[in-house]
């Protein structure tokens, strides 16, 4: 199967750089999958799962909180908001904050509803993304 170019770029850093065979984003309007020669394309992300083919056919998971993908005829380029690698996932910090986040919404003292919404889906992601990282080891 032929490779391409990704780069996946957080304000952060260049968490991803390298040749892949395959490349799964949660575009706004459904996840979809990314091969060699696909159609030039530019969408925003939402929260998801990153889901990455390298050469020698391993898989890597990673969580992102939106953000945009170019999909050019020779690379892919994926903007993120934020991104971790499921192995660097804290779960703990995740069951944590999915807890606050419940919290302020059950009391109502949650001063932004959205905001703590937001909270909670990420963190719902991120300890999704861990736990599909660990039964596909």
């Amino acid at each position: 199967m032929a490779t391409f170019p990704l780069e996946l770029v957080t304000p952060e850093q260049v968490l991803l750089s390298e040749p892949v065979k395959s490349v799964r984003v949660p575009g706004i309007q459904g996840s979809f999958g990314v091969l060699s020669g696909h159609a030039p394309l530019m969408t925003g992300m939402t929260v998801g799962l990153i889901k990455v083919e390298y050469e020698n056919g391993d898989l890597e998971f990673i969580a992102t909180s939106g953000g945009f993908v170019e999909v050019t005829g020779s690379k892919v380029i994926i903007l993120a908001d934020s991104a971790e690698r499921a192995e660097d996932i804290d779960v703990q910090r995740c069951e944590a904050a999915i807890a606050r986040a419940r919290e302020q919404l059950q009391s109502g003292s949650a001063v932004d509803y959205e905001e703590a919404l937001q909270v909670l889906a990420r963190a719902t992601n991120r300890l999704k993304v861990k736990q599909l990282f660990t039964e596909n080891r």
